[in-house]
């Protein structure tokens, strides 16, 4: 269900405890957290961004800068009804998610917790790990070394032609992006890995720590770099933490 241009809601659930708002990785799409939304039913409402270029936006233009992202996701938000809002981000999402946190801080609207998924922390040197601009052997190869998608799909012609420019789109975005310091967040931060992740080491997931004021916790799972999938009701208990009336743990 398209709750608007930039955000879609799987399941509405108005009477909810907690709203969660999730950023898709790079390449990715809004339908990536059905599962994660089928999994917090009964405790979260979901929102999932839908980055243009994609699905049902194929036709519109990719985002260039991460603040055109940020902006348009935030004036595209629901009108707030009180609920907490958890803002949830994998791998290039969650640093989406944490530009939004900041964002929403600054205007006194901090969010009630930040889940920073596959992901080193923002402050912290960015290597190149790709040619820029990166070529489709590149872009293939780097999809091979993350196991995001099947063998079998990396050599059909036409997953690939669909497949290929919004992943060139949001490596273009990533390169562009310049970190700048400010303020730390004041809400939870709770960082999420695999052990096995050839892109994101433990302690350079460890290192969002200090990028907040408030509670942090780490958990490394097994797994790649897209180990959510292996770890949904684990992930959703985690998130459900922050509805009402339930106790927070933010426990390593």
């Amino acid at each position: 269900m398209a709750v608007n241009n930039w955000i879609r809601c799987f399941r509405p659930a108005p009477d909810a405890g907690v709203q969660v708002l999730c950023f898709p990785h790079a390449g990715g799409s809004a339908s990536g957290y059905y599962p994660l939304s089928t999994e917090l039913t009964g405790v979260a409402e979901t929102l999932v961004v839908q980055y243009p270029g994609r699905q049902d936006r194929l036709a519109e233009p990719f985002a260039e800068r991460f603040g055109e992202v940020v902006d348009a996701v935030l004036a595209s938000l629901p009108a707030s009804d009180g609920r907490p809002l958890v803002l949830f981000g994998h791998s290039m999402g969650a640093l989406l998610a944490f530009e939004a946190a900041r964002r929403l801080t600054a205007e006194g609207r901090s969010p009630a917790a930040l889940f920073v998924s596959g992901s080193e922390a923002p402050a912290l040197p960015r290597h190149a790990r790709l040619p820029n601009p990166p070529g489709d052997d590149d872009l293939i190869g780097e999809m091979r070394l993350l196991s995001g998608t099947g063998e079998e799909l990396l050599t059909d012609p036409e997953i690939l032609r669909l497949a290929l420019p919004p992943l060139r789109a949001d490596y273009a975005m990533l390169f562009s992006r310049t970190h700048v310091p400010g303020p730390p967040l004041r809400c939870p931060v709770v960082a999420l890995t695999g052990d096995r992740d050839p892109r994101v080491s433990v302690e350079g997931a460890r290192a969002w720590e200090g990028e907040s004021v408030g509670p942090f916790a780490l958990h490394v799972l097994s797994g790649g770099h897209f180990f959510l999938s292996d770890h949904l009701n684990r992930v959703a208990g985690l998130v459900a933490a922050y509805a009402p009336g339930r106790a927070v743990q933010v426990t390593g």
